[in-house]
């Protein structure tokens, strides 16, 4: 029909509209830039990722988990390996969803990532992915604890890393040799690398320090190497390659004393009261004969008085710091020693419940692990005038043994014994201390005797026992 418009279907001309990629969050950014710096050739390496973020309610600290192939350099003696480097545990986002907001002069979320060197085995194309999950554990205790990890702590893990039958059974941290320190928006952020060791090793950085056997390492072939890359499949200590070390260590030890100023167990600790039993007659009891703990006990009274208690699980702190403190610790000091004392430990009611008490003898009971660690304290801490703490793992029980040189603890040599809420101190004089060594040398060998074991000095008016793993 003339004169009729047909309708025409549209036709668009011209570039297809931009679909907007989401940015790289800044904190991000500025991690991926550092790696890229270091791997150029691996725009986009291998990743792990957490499917649910943690701001979103998933299980999972740390957003990403990096894997990047690194050739090495044979004539460096460093090996090629697999590189793990983590992203979460600073701040990524710088917008409070998970860390608090911070500046470029503070550092960022937690103030450090984690990076992992695995060696490579020959013709191995993919990297495991076990390292992520041991990465995705820490990073899960430190968010839990706000504990964080630095170069030069150690983490007894108490079985094979990748959960083979190899001898590397804990790790020491030291910072990474190619990432070190990498500026933010959101302040600094040091990557802090984990190293495998075996028993023997970490042994020798809590007798002595963890700097000094991760030196020992780098300098021993086959060891590490420089960039010291963990190797699963080496089954010989630092020790049995180089019988020499040991005398290095045992020098370290008795020059510097340990840098350990404190450990995770199981621990709890009972008065002991002299009480009248007849007109000429006394007896010791053990104040506690209900079974109830010290901290159960406050916790009951603090849950009378005002009905506020903190149930949230309190994981084992892990770091070991150095010794630029005294008691009490200030504020960040008592974050990073005593994480209980600022947030995980349950409110104890009025004032009155917190005074200190003086104590006429106590019991000290301890897993075997923690037992094991006696002489260490005594010989490697207090007799070079340092302090050493077992923290509890299961409630808030914290054992602090002191020198008579320590400055501002709540102890003295009137009052040897003394308990702030469920913090007890223990005053330990050089006679003290040679004493319980002499008799402690049965901890040697751990095999040796059944437990329970009971030290008993009745004139100190000192009981220590140890039980079993478990108790």
């Amino acid at each position: 029909m003339e004169g009729r418009i047909i309708p025409q279907t549209p036709m668009f001309r011209g570039y297809p509209p931009i679909i907007q990629r989401p940015l790289i969050p800044l904190g991000l950014d500025a991690l991926y830039t550092a790696c890229r710096q270091i791997y150029p050739d691996q725009p986009n390496p291998l990743q792990v990722t957490a499917l649910v973020k943690f701001w979103l309610g998933g299980p999972d600290p740390l957003d990403y988990i990096s894997m990047y192939s690194n050739p090495g350099d044979p004539a460096a003696d460093i090996e090629p390996h697999w590189h793990y480097v983590s992203f979460g545990l600073s701040d990524l986002h710088g917008d409070g969803r998970v860390h608090e907001i911070s500046t470029e002069e503070t550092p960022s979320g937690f103030g450090f990532e984690l990076t992992f060197r695995l060696k490579r085995e020959p013709n191995e194309r993919v990297p495991p992915t076990w390292p992520a999950a041991i990465m995705q554990a820490l990073a899960k205790y430190v968010f839990q604890s706000e504990n964080t990890l630095c170069a030069g702590d150690h983490v007894s893990w108490h079985c094979p890393l990748d959960n083979s039958d190899s001898r590397i059974q804990h790790m020491l941290m030291c910072e990474d040799p190619q990432l070190g320190t990498v500026q933010t928006p959101y302040g600094p952020v040091i990557f802090v690398q984990i190293v495998g060791v075996c028993n023997e090793e970490l042994q020798a950085a809590q007798h002595w320090n963890g700097p000094g056997v991760i030196d020992l390492m780098k300098s021993i072939k086959g060891a590490g190497g420089p960039w010291l890359i963990t190797d699963m499949k080496r089954d010989t200590s630092i020790f049995e390659m180089d019988p020499s070390v040991q005398g290095a260590v045992d020098q370290g030890v008795a020059t510097d004393g340990s840098n350990l100023t404190g450990v995770s167990a199981r621990c709890s600790w009972t008065e002991r009261k002299l009480i009248k039993v007849e007109d000429d007659e006394e007896s010791e009891l053990e104040r506690g004969f209900s079974q109830i703990s010290v901290s159960e006990s406050e916790q009951i009274k603090a849950t009378l008085k005002k009905g506020l208690i903190n149930t949230k699980a309190a994981l084992p702190p892990i770091r070991q710091n150095d010794d630029g403190y005294s008691f009490p610790p200030d504020d960040n000091q008592r974050k990073d020693l005593f994480s209980n004392f600022n947030g995980d430990m349950p409110v104890l009611g009025p004032a009155e419940l917190m005074q200190k008490r003086f104590l006429e003898g106590i019991h000290l009971r301890f897993n075997l692990e923690a037992g094991s660690l006696l002489s260490l304290a005594l010989q490697g801490r207090l007799k070079h005038g340092r302090h050493f703490t077992f923290k509890s793992v299961v409630g808030d029980t914290i054992i602090t043994f002191v020198p008579v040189n320590v400055t501002g603890a709540f102890v003295d040599e009137e009052h040897p014994y003394a308990a702030h809420g469920p913090w007890l101190q223990v005053l330990l004089k050089e006679e003290d201390i040679e004493c319980m060594l002499a008799e402690l040398t049965e901890l040697s060998e751990l095999d040796a005797f059944a437990l329970p074991k009971t030290f008993e000095w009745c004139d100190r008016r000192l009981i220590v026992t140890l039980m079993h793993e478990d108790f």
